[in-house]
């Protein structure tokens, strides 16, 4: 049976088909490997034939680039001369001789790239015989580049991951800490819950220690346990301690003790002690990283792990994996925690010795506003304020010069402060993507601080309204949840980002990143790469400036929200400033501080607090340290001098009832 023949009836007896195959026969052009097809309503011309490249015959079926005849429409209108003439002219032997020219010389290129990249040109060589595009043949060779462009991009990631992978294997992180993989160290976990002294006891033994460092999550906490450390005596005399945060830096000559933030952990310098606070941060999806670098590199041959309980099947994982020597200590809470029978339901009922929590610093300030009618006086704590302002709020509640304290969970990690009761006027707290229901760990440290041990037989814990309070009472009877003991995060160093570039010639920030969350070798998920998506969104930004990749790593990083335009806008003319190499120095902001709403002082003293941070690091193109921290104080001295006015405003209207 002929291919004809098993074609559809209306197909094998199309008469334009067959008045068209007429003709070139009658023209001799199919026997000269010329077709005349149809597609897509055109009529044109496909010229068969072979070019020859090294030792094979390379097969095309093409249209020429002028073979495009007509539309099947007006095709169908004209006279068979027209169509004889149309057909003499296009497909003479000059454009047969010029579309072989062509592809051999396509042939040559795209076999000569192939070779270069390493990338079998075959597949590309035998389209030109079966892609049968109603194109002319340039776009056809132009859709074949496109391919081979992709293909090499592919094989060039290929081979960058493999690489990176090769490069660096997260399995090994823990022996990039040289000092503390010398150091047959010992961990000693004391784990319970707020109140319970686990703090003090670190304290005490690092104090007693011939050296130490103190790692706390809080620029706060770190200025603490930095004056406590001072306060103390070992072997007869004072300790000589330093201070080191990522703004601030208060080096004593010969200091034998450090309080530090866990960031600023300096790694190289061995030490007898060390005390990493709030362990159970291990799991924090941000900051995490952070406390497995200090469990990992901590160069001391004791480390005190101190937090909550749900870290210790993490501590064990770890200490098993680091081959450290473990001892756990878990210890009680000092007075009880009583859940009150009923709501607070009325701001009327609220009492001295309160402490008012809220999730946001709007929700803050309102609250505050309407404890304050009340006649009561309020200390406010939240995250936007500076250590100091906070500290100095936390003071004046514990001199009694503010009744209530009105704050977000921030109270819930480093303010020691009498509450006798804490009042929860919401168990909702946004998490950076979306509003949730507070976990059990959270709701128990921060209904801990209630009922310092001391002042307090016990601490009491409410909610304002009804269904808050239901829902802390079954939180805190609810068992936190353990921590995971696999998947610790590890954050990228320059070091990292200087072997992945070293071996990619890459140096876009973000494309460095991408491949340290997704192409290093992580053979069994112990540990684990993050970085933050403000990182990453910094990144792609930074890469748009001539910025060398430890300037934009280093930007990347600065502790200065993006979510404050003008906070934003000196980010950025600070990383524009450093692209052109100038020196920016610190200028105070223009309106002065008393003409400022409290808002604005509290993003000025953020500001300041940023510029001293990127200061330390890059010290020739912003050379300000000391301004920068000089009007940071003058900020926060304000902030706090705000605070302070709108409690005495609220003295002078106490009702008799709330008087001393």
């Amino acid at each position: 049976m002929s291919p004809s023949s098993r074609l559809p009836a209306a197909a094998a007896a199309d008469p334009e088909q067959l008045e068209d195959d007429e003709l070139m026969r009658q023209l001799d052009l199919t026997a000269q490997g010329v077709q005349l097809a149809r597609q897509d309503g055109r009529v044109f011309l496909r010229f068969s034939g072979s070019v020859p490249y090294a030792g094979r015959l390379v097969a095309y079926d093409l249209v020429p680039a002028y073979g495009v005849l007509a539309k099947a429409s007006k095709w169908r209108k004209m006279d068979v001369a027209t169509r004889s003439a149309t057909l003499r002219e296009r497909a003479s032997a000059a454009a047969a001789d010029a579309l072989y020219a062509e592809v051999a010389a396509f042939v040559v290129e795209i076999a000569e790239a192939c070779d270069d990249c390493e990338i079998d040109a075959a597949p590309f060589l035998d389209a030109l015989a079966s892609m049968q595009l109603a194109e002319p043949a340039g776009v056809v060779f132009d859709r074949l580049r496109q391919r081979l462009e992709h293909a090499v991009e592919r094989e060039m990631e290929e081979q960058h991951a493999e690489r990176t992978r090769q490069s660096i294997n997260l399995a090994e992180y823990p022996a990039t800490f040289d000092v503390a993989r010398r150091i047959k160290r010992r961990f000693i976990a004391v784990l319970g819950p707020t109140n319970s002294g686990k703090t003090h006891m670190a304290i005490e033994a690092l104090a007693k220690a011939p050296s130490g460092v103190y790692l706390a999550p809080l620029r706060l906490l770190a200025l603490e346990n930095y004056e406590r450390l001072q306060g103390m005596q070992a072997r007869g005399k004072p300790l000589a301690v330093s201070l080191v945060t990522g703004e601030e830096r208060r080096l004593v000559p010969g200091a034998t003790h450090v309080a530090s933030t866990v960031e600023m952990l300096d790694t190289r310098s061995e030490v007898d002690v060390a005390v990493i606070d709030e362990i159970q941060m291990l799991a924090d999806r941000d900051r995490g990283a952070a406390w497995t670098a200090a469990v990992c590199g901590a160069p001391a041959h004791t480390v005190y792990l101190v937090g909550a309980p749900e870290a210790r099947r993490a501590i064990e994982a770890l200490a098993a994996r680091l081959e450290c020597e473990l001892e756990v200590h878990i210890l009680k809470r000092k007075g009880p925690l009583t859940v009150e029978p009923t709501a607070v339901r009325k701001l009327g009922n609220l009492r001295r010795g309160d402490a008012v929590i809220c999730f946001s610093r709007r929700e803050v300030l309102m609250w505050r506003d309407m404890v304050t009618e009340l006649g009561l006086s309020v200390a406010t704590v939240y995250g936007n304020l500076s250590p100091e302002v906070r500290r100095a709020q936390a003071q004046r509640f514990r001199e009694g010069a503010a009744d209530v304290v009105v704050g977000t969970d921030a109270i819930a990690m480093g303010l020691n402060m009498p509450i006798a009761r804490i009042v929860m006027t919401t168990t909702v707290k946004y998490n950076g993507y979306e509003e949730e229901e507070i976990p059990a760990a959270l709701a128990r440290q921060i209904a801990g601080r209630a009922g310092r041990f001391g002042v307090h037989e016990e601490g009491l814990v409410a909610g304002y309204d009804n269904e808050t309070h239901s829902v802390m009472r079954s939180l805190l009877k609810e068992k936190p949840l353990p921590i995971k003991t696999n998947g610790f995060a590890v954050a990228p160093t320059l070091e990292h980002l200087h072997r992945i570039s070293s071996v990619t010639q890459e140096q876009s920030l973000a494309r460095l990143l991408k491949r340290f969350v997704h192409n290093i070798d992580v053979p069994d998920g112990f540990f684990y790469p993050r970085i933050t998506e403000e990182q990453f969104e910094r990144a792609a930004w930074l890469d748009t400036l001539d910025l060398s990749v430890a300037e934009k790593f280093a930007l990347s990083l600065v502790p200065i929200s993006s979510k404050v335009p003008s906070l934003q806008r000196a980010w950025e003319h600070w990383a524009t400033a450093l692209a052109a190499k100038k020196v920016t120095g610190m200028k105070a902001v223009q309106t002065p501080l008393h003409y400022m709403s409290l808002q604005e002082v509290e993003d000025a003293c953020r500001l300041y607090s940023a510029y001293a941070w990127l200061a330390y690091r890059q010290p020739e193109h912003f050379p300000d340290t000391e301004l920068a921290q000089q009007l940071s104080r003058q900020a926060s001295d304000r902030v706090d001098a705000l605070l302070h006015e709108h409690n005495s405003a609220a003295r002078k209207r106490q009702p008799k009832r709330f008087r001393r």
